[in-house]
């Protein structure tokens, strides 16, 4: 974990807080994920709690447009003890990947991409987990700004919207997590 956040670091990439990665480890464990897909592979770190809390034959799905942060996860996975086939590394756009996924073959979706796209990340969510599945969306705090009454650059009102219509959808059943910068789950109802 140590040297995934230190890839992280040094490449500049937002890596979550250890809150974060906390709940999302007890999220994957108490919901027995077999199958998770995380948008935004970063340099493992996330991945690695999701995987610590998922069951032993569970595979952890990951994509990202960057390569580089794609060896940096793949090596940050082995280092912590995973073997290869615990994780299918998918490069590319999350719009592009997502459509190519299984409907409903999935226990939890991770989201900590691009947060301009979270809204087209929940619709995709909603149709690749299964009954009861989880999506969480990393970051939604934005430090602070969702919140702040002051006017917002475009990616705050992205994300006011993603709260709104989480909030009001009757297929999930949301919760906000004051971790990290704020963690944003829902189940599938």
């Amino acid at each position: 974990m140590a040297w995934a956040r230190e890839r992280a670091l040094e490449a500049g990439v937002r890596a979550v807080s250890p809150g974060t990665g906390d709940a999302l480890r007890l999220l994957a464990m108490v919901s027995g994920a077999r199958a998770v897909v995380e948008i935004g592979t970063g340099t493992g770190v996330s991945g690695i709690h999701l995987l610590t809390g998922m069951r032993p034959e569970a595979v952890l799905t990951t994509v990202d447009t960057e390569p580089d942060r794609q060896q940096f996860a793949r090596q940050a996975f082995r280092l912590a003890g995973f073997p290869a086939n615990r994780t299918r590394i998918i490069p590319g756009h999350a719009l592009d990947v997502l459509p190519r996924l299984t409907d409903g073959g999935y226990d939890l979706v991770f989201c900590d991409g691009d947060r301009l796209e979270y809204l087209d990340y929940l619709a995709e969510s909603l149709r690749l987990l299964r009954s009861g599945g989880l999506v969480c969306f990393a970051g939604v705090f934005a430090g602070g700004r969702t919140v702040d009454s002051a006017a917002q650059p475009t990616e705050v009102r992205r994300l006011r919207e993603l709260l709104r219509a989480v909030r009001e959808s009757e297929r999930l059943a949301p919760a906000l997590l004051p971790v990290g910068d704020g963690l944003l789950c829902a189940a599938r109802r």
